[in-house]
């Protein structure tokens, strides 16, 4: 672990590799697990805002999941996460000719009908972010279901800190991510 700013950060996202392998595991992360897409409290507002520009796009099942959650909704625990259909695949979730799982508020970003990306937390995985009160930790989540990812971005020599690049300006910013440029040159 090493400080950058108000981040602790974990040294895997430097040391490990990670490319997405859709062709190997059709978006299992968005239909996979027992809980939709961590969200951040600004998000939920967003989300509010965009989803008439982002329900076309959508499948019927994730509409009607919509329609009796909410755009988000709030864990027993108090989490803000993206609502589920049937308790499985995330309700943002479409499919591709190939059955591969993509998300649909992406969808209509690339069309140019918004202008957010996604939730952060599905933009940065497999970097998974916990704020607290004095810092926040930056962490890889390793999952199984990921296992060709990491395959494939030790074939093409991808660290995670790489293939997040965006994600993690987006998160942190442009100074913070050189900051982290610098660290890997030191690994």
């Amino acid at each position: 672990m090493f400080q950058l700013g108000k981040t602790i950060v974990s040294e895997d996202i430097i040391k490990k590799d990670f490319l997405c392998n859709l062709n190997a595991c059709k978006g299992a992360c968005c239909i996979d697990g027992d809980a939709g897409a961590p969200l951040e409290k600004n998000e939920v507002a967003i989300l509010k805002e965009i989803y008439p520009n982002v329900k076309p796009f959508l499948r019927k099942e994730g509409v009607e999941a919509i329609a009796q959650q909410g755009t988000s909704v709030v864990t027993e625990d108090g989490e803000l996460e993206t609502p589920l259909i049937n308790g499985a695949d995330c309700a943002y979730v479409i499919f591709d000719e190939n059955k591969v799982a993509l998300c649909g508020i992406e969808e209509a970003y690339n069309q140019g009908e918004i202008s957010w990306k996604k939730p952060i937390s599905c933009h940065l995985y497999p970097i998974r972010v916990r704020d607290y009160t004095e810092f926040s930790g930056v962490n890889y989540h390793k999952w199984q279901i990921c296992d060709d990812a990491c395959a494939l971005g030790k074939e093409l020599q991808v660290p995670i800190y790489k293939f997040v690049k965006e994600a993690l300006i987006r998160k942190f910013g442009e100074d913070w991510y050189a900051e982290l440029e610098k660290v890997a040159e030191t690994f």
